[in-house]
């Protein structure tokens, strides 16, 4: 008898291991994370400063109550910065020059106008007031940046006064020894730690505020994208910052009235120079 031949049972397929997901490669269209090296920057003109300012005198003119509104909070900020400090010249002098060099961080609002004009929209006094609510974090961190400068530029320049004179002066004998020709080391030391930390600030803040209201980046982003402008097109900004200091000088002569209108053009204008500077 023939034994049956049974064909081979197959044995169960053993599961498959089931591949772990690999992470997709980049995609060459992906836009990289911001930083400070990969922010294109636009060419700039020796002439764009007074495009800049006929920008901010045009935004001013369409947003007049708005503007004037800010610029009577300088002109208040600026008589309480001499009635707190009247009693510490030294620090007057060193504050001012930076409370007028903090324009971008205070302008913020006026930012903010301008953006809305630029888009169509009608802007708004509370949208504008509420403008630092969107990017509190970074706007807060680069604001404590400015704060310190601003701290430690007043304590040199203390020291400046201290090892030059026996005492503190009061206000008007201060600003006569800035004037007196006898004084000419001490006139030099002040102005050359005014000049390091003034241009360090300038530097650092020209367009870093409207950088973070506009798009996704963080405080120490912004302020290298400031430096790095200021670095390469050294020419062009410091023509800037020269309107913008005459400027607010020709403002502060009549008790600090003039802040009324130079000041929000000045916010506007700061708004039209990161436009024109940064690649979106």
């Amino acid at each position: 008898m023939t034994p049956e031949t049974h064909a081979p049972v197959a044995s169960p397929a053993e599961p498959a291991t089931e591949a772990s997901p690999q992470p997709s490669p980049p995609s060459e269209n992906e836009a990289p994370r911001d930083n400070s090296f990969n922010i294109p920057l636009h060419p700039l003109r020796l002439r764009d400063p007074l495009c800049w300012l006929a920008a901010g005198w045009r935004d001013f003119r369409r947003a007049p109550l708005i503007g004037m509104f800010y610029g009577l909070c300088f002109m208040l900020m600026g008589w309480a910065l001499l009635g707190v400090f009247k009693h510490a010249p030294i620090y007057t002098l060193a504050l001012s020059a930076g409370f007028l060099l903090m324009g971008p961080f205070l302008c913020l609002g006026l930012y903010r106008v301008s953006m809305k004009l630029e888009m169509g929209e009608p802007p708004r006094l509370l949208d504008s007031l509420l403008a630092w609510n969107q990017r509190l974090s970074q706007i807060a961190i680069f604001g404590g940046v400015l704060l310190i400068l601003e701290m430690i530029w007043g304590r040199a320049a203390l020291i400046v006064f201290a090892v030059s004179f026996d005492g503190m002066p009061d206000f008007a004998g201060s600003i006569s020894k800035l004037l007196d020709p006898q004084n000419a080391s001490f006139i030099v030391a002040y102005l050359a730690v005014g000049a390091i930390f003034a241009g360090l600030i300038y530097a650092i803040s020209v367009i870093s505020i409207p950088m973070l209201l506009a798009r996704e980046a963080d405080a120490v982003t912004a302020g290298l994208t400031s430096l790095r402008l200021v670095l390469s097109q050294p020419l062009v900004m410091l023509f800037w910052g020269f309107l913008i200091t005459v400027g607010v000088v020709l403002a502060l002569l009549p008790g600090f009235a003039g802040l009324v209108i130079v000041g929000p053009i000045l916010g506007h204008a700061s708004w039209h120079a990161y436009r024109a500077a940064v690649h979106d």
